[in-house]
Protein backbone atom coordinates (compact mmCIF):
# COMPACT_ATOMS: atom_id res chain seq x y z
CA UNK A 1 0.00 0.00 0.00
CA UNK A 2 2.93 2.34 0.69
CA UNK A 3 4.18 2.01 -2.89
CA UNK A 4 0.84 3.17 -4.27
CA UNK A 5 0.78 6.10 -1.89
CA UNK A 6 4.28 7.15 -3.00
CA UNK A 7 3.30 6.82 -6.67
CA UNK A 8 0.24 9.02 -6.10
CA UNK A 9 2.31 11.58 -4.20
CA UNK A 10 4.72 11.64 -7.15
CA UNK A 11 1.84 12.27 -9.59
CA UNK A 12 0.51 15.08 -7.37
CA UNK A 13 3.99 16.66 -7.30
CA UNK A 14 4.37 16.40 -11.11
CA UNK A 15 0.95 17.91 -11.78
CA UNK A 16 1.63 20.72 -9.30
CA UNK A 17 4.96 21.49 -11.02
CA UNK A 18 3.35 21.48 -14.45
CA UNK A 19 0.51 23.74 -13.36
CA UNK A 20 2.94 26.32 -11.96
CA UNK A 21 5.56 25.96 -14.72
CA UNK A 22 3.28 26.00 -17.76
CA UNK A 23 2.24 28.94 -19.87
CA UNK A 24 -1.08 27.15 -20.40
CA UNK A 25 -2.90 24.04 -19.24
CA UNK A 26 -6.17 23.09 -20.93
CA UNK A 27 -8.53 20.68 -19.18
CA UNK A 28 -10.52 18.34 -21.45
CA UNK A 29 -13.05 15.54 -21.23
CA UNK A 30 -11.93 12.85 -23.66
CA UNK A 31 -14.89 10.51 -23.07
CA UNK A 32 -16.10 9.06 -26.37
CA UNK A 33 -12.80 9.23 -28.24
CA UNK A 34 -11.44 5.90 -29.43
CA UNK A 35 -7.79 4.88 -29.16
CA UNK A 36 -6.93 5.96 -32.72
CA UNK A 37 -8.42 9.42 -32.15
CA UNK A 38 -6.60 9.91 -28.84
CA UNK A 39 -3.37 8.75 -30.50
CA UNK A 40 -3.86 11.28 -33.31
CA UNK A 41 -4.55 14.03 -30.76
CA UNK A 42 -1.45 13.15 -28.74
CA UNK A 43 0.64 13.16 -31.93
CA UNK A 44 -0.57 16.65 -32.91
CA UNK A 45 0.06 17.99 -29.41
CA UNK A 46 3.51 16.37 -29.16
CA UNK A 47 4.55 17.98 -32.47
CA UNK A 48 3.71 21.37 -30.94
CA UNK A 49 5.65 20.63 -27.75
CA UNK A 50 2.53 20.09 -25.64
CA UNK A 51 2.20 17.26 -23.12
CA UNK A 52 -1.24 15.61 -22.90
CA UNK A 53 -1.81 13.65 -19.73
CA UNK A 54 -4.78 11.81 -18.21
CA UNK A 55 -5.02 12.80 -14.55
CA UNK A 56 -7.23 11.54 -11.77
CA UNK A 57 -9.44 14.36 -10.54
CA UNK A 58 -8.64 13.71 -6.88
CA UNK A 59 -4.89 13.88 -7.51
CA UNK A 60 -5.29 17.07 -9.55
CA UNK A 61 -7.30 18.67 -6.74
CA UNK A 62 -4.53 17.75 -4.31
CA UNK A 63 -2.00 19.35 -6.67
CA UNK A 64 -4.09 22.55 -6.76
CA UNK A 65 -4.15 22.54 -2.96
CA UNK A 66 -0.38 21.98 -2.81
CA UNK A 67 0.38 25.11 -4.89
CA UNK A 68 -2.30 27.26 -3.24
CA UNK A 69 0.27 29.59 -1.66
CA UNK A 70 2.10 30.18 -4.98
CA UNK A 71 -0.89 30.43 -7.31
CA UNK A 72 -4.59 30.41 -6.48
CA UNK A 73 -6.12 27.89 -8.90
CA UNK A 74 -9.05 26.98 -6.66
CA UNK A 75 -11.64 27.70 -9.42
CA UNK A 76 -9.94 25.02 -11.55
CA UNK A 77 -11.45 22.38 -9.27
CA UNK A 78 -14.87 23.05 -10.82
CA UNK A 79 -13.57 21.62 -14.12
CA UNK A 80 -12.24 18.43 -12.52
CA UNK A 81 -15.23 16.17 -13.02
CA UNK A 82 -15.60 13.08 -15.19
CA UNK A 83 -12.70 11.71 -17.23
CA UNK A 84 -10.05 14.43 -17.28
CA UNK A 85 -6.97 14.94 -19.40
CA UNK A 86 -4.81 18.05 -19.28
CA UNK A 87 -2.65 19.51 -22.05
CA UNK A 88 0.39 21.33 -20.63
CA UNK A 89 2.43 23.81 -22.68
CA UNK A 90 5.57 25.32 -21.18
CA UNK A 91 6.20 28.04 -23.76
CA UNK A 92 3.24 28.77 -26.03
CA UNK A 93 -0.10 29.50 -24.32
CA UNK A 94 -1.98 29.45 -27.65
CA UNK A 95 -0.74 26.09 -29.00
CA UNK A 96 -2.76 23.70 -26.80
CA UNK A 97 -5.90 25.81 -27.11
CA UNK A 98 -5.60 25.98 -30.90
CA UNK A 99 -4.89 22.26 -31.38
CA UNK A 100 -7.56 21.09 -28.94
CA UNK A 101 -10.17 23.48 -30.32
CA UNK A 102 -9.50 22.35 -33.91
CA UNK A 103 -9.63 18.71 -32.82
CA UNK A 104 -12.88 19.29 -30.89
CA UNK A 105 -14.48 20.78 -34.01
CA UNK A 106 -13.65 17.60 -35.95
CA UNK A 107 -14.32 15.11 -33.14
CA UNK A 108 -17.35 16.27 -31.18
CA UNK A 109 -16.59 13.78 -28.36
CA UNK A 110 -13.68 15.93 -27.11
CA UNK A 111 -14.97 18.59 -24.73
CA UNK A 112 -12.97 21.59 -23.57
CA UNK A 113 -13.74 22.24 -19.90
CA UNK A 114 -11.47 25.18 -19.08
CA UNK A 115 -7.89 25.69 -18.09
CA UNK A 116 -5.10 27.84 -16.76
CA UNK A 117 -3.40 30.52 -18.86
CA UNK A 118 -0.46 32.45 -17.41
CA UNK A 119 -1.53 31.51 -13.86
CA UNK A 120 -5.18 32.51 -14.30
CA UNK A 121 -8.10 30.05 -14.45
CA UNK A 122 -10.15 30.46 -17.63
CA UNK A 123 -13.43 28.99 -18.88
CA UNK A 124 -13.96 26.81 -21.94
CA UNK A 125 -15.14 29.88 -23.89
CA UNK A 126 -11.93 31.70 -22.98
CA UNK A 127 -9.95 28.73 -24.32
CA UNK A 128 -11.91 28.91 -27.59
CA UNK A 129 -11.25 32.67 -27.78
CA UNK A 130 -7.56 32.07 -27.15
CA UNK A 131 -7.53 29.49 -29.95
CA UNK A 132 -8.83 32.09 -32.38
CA UNK A 133 -5.76 34.29 -31.84
CA UNK A 134 -3.03 34.14 -34.47
CA UNK A 135 0.10 32.18 -33.63
CA UNK A 136 3.18 33.90 -32.20
CA UNK A 137 4.78 33.89 -35.66
CA UNK A 138 1.63 35.39 -37.17
CA UNK A 139 1.56 38.15 -34.57
CA UNK A 140 5.24 38.93 -35.17
CA UNK A 141 4.61 39.10 -38.94
CA UNK A 142 1.72 41.52 -38.34
CA UNK A 143 3.90 43.67 -36.09
CA UNK A 144 6.70 43.72 -38.64
CA UNK A 145 4.26 44.74 -41.36
CA UNK A 146 2.94 47.58 -39.21
CA UNK A 147 6.47 48.78 -38.44
CA UNK A 148 7.49 48.66 -42.12
CA UNK A 149 4.39 50.46 -43.42
CA UNK A 150 5.50 54.06 -42.63
CA UNK A 151 8.92 53.53 -44.22
CA UNK A 152 7.35 51.88 -47.27
CA UNK A 153 4.83 54.72 -47.64
CA UNK A 154 7.56 57.35 -47.28
CA UNK A 155 9.71 55.62 -49.91
CA UNK A 156 6.72 55.43 -52.26
CA UNK A 157 5.98 59.16 -51.76
CA UNK A 158 9.64 60.09 -52.44
CA UNK A 159 9.60 57.97 -55.58
CA UNK A 160 6.41 59.67 -56.80
CA UNK A 161 7.86 63.13 -56.19
CA UNK A 162 11.08 62.17 -58.00
CA UNK A 163 9.12 60.85 -60.97
CA UNK A 164 7.03 64.04 -61.16
CA UNK A 165 10.08 66.28 -60.98
CA UNK A 166 11.96 64.10 -63.48
CA UNK A 167 8.98 64.03 -65.87
CA UNK A 168 8.50 67.84 -65.75
CA UNK A 169 12.16 68.54 -66.70
CA UNK A 170 12.00 66.67 -69.99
Amino acid sequence: MGVQREAKAQVVQEVAERLTGSAAAVVTDYRGLNVAEVTELRKRLREAGVEYRVVKNTLCRLAVDRIKEQVDLEPLKAYLTGPTAIAFSKDDPVAPAKILNDFARTYKALELKGGVVEGRVVSAQDVVNLASLPSREGLLAMLLSVLQAPIRNFAYAVKQVAEQKGGAGE
